[in-house]
């Protein structure tokens, strides 16, 4: 056993994790060994003592304000005047056409909580086809490439839960039919997960550190250390499409969005660092981060952070004052992600979740808690929002871009994102003139999936003819 190792553990009141170092093969030992090395050991006791030892009180600036936005209907809210969205388009267009845009997909959970065995990326979603979420972006991802006459590379952040499995998963698929050299695979980070009343790194067993992904803020850091950020500079990128995995009715690569946030359409205040999609809240309960002013800089406030009060409160038109809902789609600029990930001083906060861990009890027995003994550490992406000089936020229409897929049953499940894919593909069709049967209450009489090889956007149904059966399941 290296004495440094068992060191920097002693120094950190942690030498508990080689108490059965000489119970365990040569390999084992050599694995443990390994996974302390990537680990920030001597910054844990800071963690520990913020984080697990005292639960953190959040202190809200006294001037949070609404953030402000550009809306829907061509108005800057919050702010005065208008926005061009024709404008906004033909900058991302051409951006998009000129090959510096790629697209960013931070899936490195597994289908648990579906009930659901693999990563889940791999998750059947489509409303007919029921195609997997990967299958559903790599086709929006293609039709982005047909129309624009580009190869948008993709970077796909898995964590070691789910690494092999993803990328023998684009593999028995044939990359869905992309260029698989303009995919990349890498692994985010991992954090210790610690015991609640201790602070002691938990075992998942007698050589193995109980761990967690130290969540979707880690890209950052897992950008650069993969060697991402040089691939895409070696492309010619500039800015990157951030979204998540569970949402199929994500636009992929929206170039409105893109122009808006390099400044175009009346966006001069943008810094083209990092910019936010949003939606208009459902009500004040609905658990969606808000995002908000606070110091003058953008914000994303956690619904469970948020005051009632401020929750509650409503404007002049009787609607929600703090009504900006984040759907986690962001455009990050490649220039911003490195002078972030190269400053050695340069950290996100973590946020700290409380939850029942697995782990080896003192004597090497497994324990499975029935309630939480553990907390788990993650970084939010939308914390590097402050570190902009100048953050804008877009809103979308949520029937239109977002369906998420988060669990087994009732709201945010499979079937209500099926519903909503199914609704968004008649919107598309009908506006096109093509008919959609429909019951008398005007609900629909078929189910719809309408893919991105059809159309990317509304406009590109011109001119098409479909014929759709009463009572059908139509995959067009």
């Amino acid at each position: 056993m290296p004495s440094n190792v068992a060191d920097r553990l002693a120094k950190i009141n942690q030498s508990h994790v080689l108490h059965f170092v000489t119970q365990v093969t040569p390999a084992q030992r050599d694995g443990l060994l390994s996974q302390l090395d990537g680990m920030d050991l001597e910054g844990l006791p800071a963690l520990i003592d913020t984080y697990v030892l005292k639960k953190p009180v959040l202190h809200l600036p006294k001037d949070l304000r609404p953030a402000r936005y550009f809306a829907l209907d061509g108005t800057i809210r919050g702010g005065s005047g208008s926005w061009d969205r024709d404008a906004a388009k033909a900058a991302g267009e051409s951006l998009i056409r000129r090959g510096k845009v790629a697209a960013f997909v931070v899936a490195g959970g597994q289908g648990s909580r579906l009930g659901f065995e693999g990563p889940k990326g791999c998750y059947p979603s489509g409303a007919v086809t029921n195609k997997p979420l990967f299958a559903i972006f790599a086709e929006s991802i293609k039709a982005t490439n047909a129309k624009y006459g580009v190869s948008v590379p993709w970077y796909v952040m898995t964590s070691p839960l789910n690494h092999e499995q993803t990328v023998s998963f684009f593999r028995q698929h044939n990359s869905f039919g992309l260029d698989p050299t303009s995919i990349m695979f890498f692994q985010q980070g991992v954090m210790p997960s610690l015991d609640m009343a201790t602070g002691k790194m938990l075992m998942a067993s007698k050589h193995e550190v109980a761990t967690n992904p130290d969540g979707h803020g880690g890209s950052v850091r897992a950008l650069h250390v993969s060697g991402a950020l040089a691939d895409m500079q070696r492309r010619g990128i500039e800015q990157l499409s951030y979204f998540q995995v569970d949402n199929p009715l994500v636009r992929v690569i929206d170039p409105i969005f893109i122009g808006l946030h390099v400044g175009a359409g009346n966006a001069s205040e943008s810094s083209g660092e990092m910019s936010s999609k949003m939606v208009a809240k459902a009500g004040p309960d609905e658990k969606v981060g808000v995002f908000c002013l606070a110091d003058g800089k953008t914000e994303v406030i956690e619904y469970s952070d948020m005051p009632k009060e401020l929750s509650n409160k409503v404007d002049a038109q009787g609607n929600l004052a703090f009504n900006a809902g984040s759907i986690a789609i962001h455009i990050i600029s490649v220039e911003f992600l490195t002078r972030l990930a190269t400053n050695p001083k340069f950290t996100l906060p973590c946020h700290r979740a409380e939850k029942k861990i697995p782990c080896i009890d003192a004597a090497g027995n497994p324990v499975t808690p029935t309630s939480n003994n553990g907390v788990k550490l993650e970084k939010f992406i939308f914390d590097a929002l402050a570190m902009c000089k100048s953050s804008i936020v877009m809103e979308t229409d949520r029937s239109e871009e977002f369906a998420p897929i988060k669990n087994a049953t009732g709201v945010d499940s499979v079937e209500t994102s099926k519903a909503l894919q199914s609704a968004r593909a008649a919107r598309w069709l009908e506006a096109a003139g093509i008919a959609v049967p429909r019951k008398p209450d005007g609900s629909l009489d078929c189910t719809l999936e309408l893919s991105a090889m059809t159309a990317l956007e509304p406009a590109d149904l011109r001119g098409k003819r479909f014929t759709i059966a009463r009572g059908s399941a139509a995959a067009l």
